[in-house]
């Protein structure tokens, strides 16, 4: 039996787990803190997948019919 992955299904947006280079350039960008950042749990399926760890910023890019793609930040919490 093949394991599944959710990253895989159509419906489920490109996640990725951000370097520290690009997160100081986006927080830069917005003049935020990396705790102004919308949350995700640590539990969510694709944060187990990806292997992101609490304190972690995962990037969502998502496909947008305005723009092409749009990307989304969280911030891993417990």
């Amino acid at each position: 039996m093949t394991k599944f992955s959710l990253l895989d299904h159509e419906s489920v947006p490109k996640h990725e787990i951000m370097s520290e280079s690009e997160l100081k350039s986006v927080l830069s960008k917005y003049s935020i803190e990396k705790e102004q950042l919308p949350k995700i749990k640590v539990q969510d399926a694709v944060c187990k997948e990806i292997g992101a760890a609490v304190g972690d910023v995962v990037k969502i890019t998502r496909k947008s019919q305005t723009a092409g793609e749009a990307d989304y930040y969280r911030l891993v919490i417990e």
